[in-house]
């Protein structure tokens, strides 16, 4: 194991090349550590089929008060990563615009701001309530029809494919190692000193005692033409007639999520008609200019979740650790899942698993679950 005074001197073995590992990856590299990660591809990755929103007022659902502390945390964050990759190529987006179709889905909406607000006083300076007439003069394309809605500022997307592509860049670029490998059994690192599993649903293979559950979920990728709209300039979260649905703009064209299935067909791995059909229908009753976009990609991926719905982040023993159970925020949540797994590797946390106790407890101690 690495020494605990605060220097690298070990070697880190990451299992795990999604947004999670490589995050993590990448902060043990710049502060010291030797690290070699193993990844065993993309197939069904949740990070390769995302949109990439870092919103956390957005999560701030009801009941989700630990969520909505440590997506805040990790949103504080986000700016040092973007700076550290070269954030101009990365980020897709630097505000969310929220819209409701209907009277009852802007009560649905007042009832998250209100949540946030009651627990973030200080978020009123950030999100705040925007009528028609601003909602289309900041996305013209959008529908006429909405009926309001709120801006989120600072709360955007980076580009989930170019964000892949940048951290292993600048890991290797760090002297870090990328191994195309799939790793059955953590005997087969004996030489590392540290281990970070954070193989998503294939954690729990490699530590049992880790419990995930599967999330399917679905996204399509829309290419714009030459006579197609612009795509919109924020992420544009909505609310139809009872569904959730979100546009979030790419440079050739647009994201539409998402749909989530739990429990499912674990062996069914394509995306569901039904579901391609609602986020199509729902994305251009939202901007119905994205009729003349063609359809690029439909795509499902397989979210890892945990039973409480908050990421694992903790020490097995003195050489393992996991990074896991992100589901639907495991981009939003990458750099505080980072800077915890730093200072556990540091020794700062010691052994200790903060279990039922509440966020911020979990933020100043350095370790969550």
């Amino acid at each position: 194991m690495a020494d605990n005074s605060g220097s690298a001197t070990g070697l880190l073995a990451v299992i795990g090349g999604g947004v999670i590992g490589l995050t993590c990856a990448l902060a043990a590299a710049d502060a010291g550590w030797r690290v070699r990660v193993f990844d065993a591809g993309a197939e069904h990755r949740a990070a390769w089929v995302a949109a990439g929103m870092l919103g956390s007022l957005g999560e701030g659902h009801p009941g989700e008060d630990e969520l909505l502390a440590l997506s805040t945390e990790s949103v504080r964050r986000w700016p040092q990563l973007l700076s550290r990759l070269g954030g101009h190529s990365v980020l897709a987006a630097a505000d969310s615009l929220f819209v409701a179709a209907s009277s009852a889905d802007a009560e649905h909406l007042d009832t998250l701001a209100d949540f946030v607000w009651a627990r973030r006083p200080r978020a009123q300076d950030d999100l705040r309530r925007v009528g028609p007439t601003e909602i289309r003069r900041l996305e013209s394309a959008v529908s006429s029809r909405l009926h309001s809605g709120y801006l989120a500022i600072g709360e955007g997307a980076v580009d989930n494919r170019r964000l892949l592509a940048a951290l292993r860049e600048a890991l290797l670029a760090a002297g870090g190692e990328v191994i195309e490998r799939r790793i059955s059994d953590l005997a087969e690192l004996a030489d590392a000193d540290d281990i970070l599993v954070a193989a998503g649903l294939g954690t729990s293979a490699l530590v049992p005692e880790v419990s995930l559950h599967a999330a399917k979920g679905e996204i399509l990728r829309l290419r714009r033409t030459t006579w197609s709209v612009p795509p919109p300039t924020h992420v544009v979260r909505a609310r139809m007639h009872g569904r959730a649905v979100y546009l979030v703009p790419r440079q050739d064209g647009v994201v539409v999520g998402a749909t989530q299935y739990e429990p499912f067909d674990e062996t069914a791995f394509a995306p569901d008609v039904g579901g391609v059909t609602d986020l199509l229908s729902d994305a251009v009753d939202l901007m119905p200019g994205l009729r003349t976009y063609e359809l690029a990609e439909a795509g499902a991926g397989m979210r890892p979740c945990s039973v409480d719905g908050l990421p694992i982040i903790r020490r097995i023993d003195e050489r393992v650790l996991v990074a896991t159970g992100h589901g639907r925020n495991g981009i939003l949540l990458a750099p505080y899942t980072a800077h915890v797994v730093l200072d556990v590797l540091r020794g700062a946390a010691g052994r200790r698993t903060v279990g039922a106790t509440n966020a911020s407890d979990a933020i100043n101690q350095g370790v969550s679950r």
